[in-house]
C-alpha cells in the first residue's frame, strides 16, 4: 500500500525537491480538481472552494444534487496531481472514501449526513479542542460531509487553517499537513 509518494501513492507525503520549480497557480490547481472530478465522478460532484497553504492547495467538493460536502482533496502545488486528503477524509468519510468510514464509528448502515452530533455540537466541541490545544485561535461554521464535519480555523477573525469533528464521536483532528493559509477562491457554481 506504500508508494513512493505516501501512503497508497498518495502525494500528500511527497514535496518538490527541484528549486527552480514554479507552483502551478490557484486557479490551475482548481482546473485539475474540476478535470479529477470530471474523470471519476461525472457531473455529480462540484467544486466548492479552493484554498491556497504553504505546502499544499487543498479543495472542497459538493454532491451537484444535494448541495452536502462530499470529499476533500489535496492538489501538489508543483505537479498539480490531485489526491484524496488524508486524515478525516480518508478514515470517516462514509460515501466517498474507499475505507468508507470504517474507522469512523458511523455503525453501519447507508452513508448519511445526518448525524448524532449536530453542527452546533460539533462547532463546541471544535473551539473546546482549540482552547486547550491552540488557544487564541477560533472556528467558523461547520461544513457537513457524510461522517464528519471540517470548520475553518481562524486568529483574530482571519482563516488560519481547518480541523475536523467525527459527526458519530465528537473526536476533533485538526489538518496540520497544510502550512501557513494563504489565500482562497469560491468557485461561484457551487452550492452555498
Amino acid at each position: 500500500m506504500m508508494g513512493d509518494s505516501g501512503m497508497m501513492g498518495g502525494g500528500w507525503g511527497s514535496y518538490n525537491t527541484n528549486t527552480n520549480a514554479m507552483p502551478i497557480t490557484i486557479d490551475q490547481a482548481a482546473d485539475a480538481v474540476q478535470s479529477y472530478l470530471k474523470a471519476y465522478y461525472g457531473n455529480r460532484l462540484v467544486l466548492a472552494e479552493v484554498m491556497d497553504f504553504a505546502w499544499n492547495y487543498y479543495a472542497e467538493v459538493e454532491e451537484e444534487d444535494t448541495g452536502i460536502h462530499a470529499m476533500e482533496l489535496l492538489i501538489d502545488k508543483y505537479t498539480g496531481r490531485v489526491t484524496p486528503e488524508m486524515g478525516p477524509n480518508m478514515m470517516w468519510n462514509n460515501k466517498y472514501s474507499p475505507m468508507g468510514g470504517m474507522m469512523g464509528n458511523h455503525g453501519g448502515g447507508l452513508p448519511s449526513a445526518d448525524m448524532p452530533v449536530t453542527p452546533d455540537q460539533a462547532k463546541i466541541l471544535a473551539q473546546r479542542y482549540l482552547d486547550n490545544n491552540l488557544p487564541g485561535l477560533t472556528v467558523a461554521e461547520a461544513d457537513t460531509f457524510y461522517g464528519y464535519y471540517t470548520l475553518h480555523t481562524l486568529k483574530d477573525g482571519e482563516l488560519e487553517g481547518m480541523l475536523s469533528v467525527n459527526g458519530y464521536t465528537g473526536v476533533v483532528w485538526y489538518h496540520n499537513w497544510h502550512g501557513p493559509f494563504l489565500g482562497m477562491k469560491e468557485i461561484e457554481e457551487a452550492h452555498d
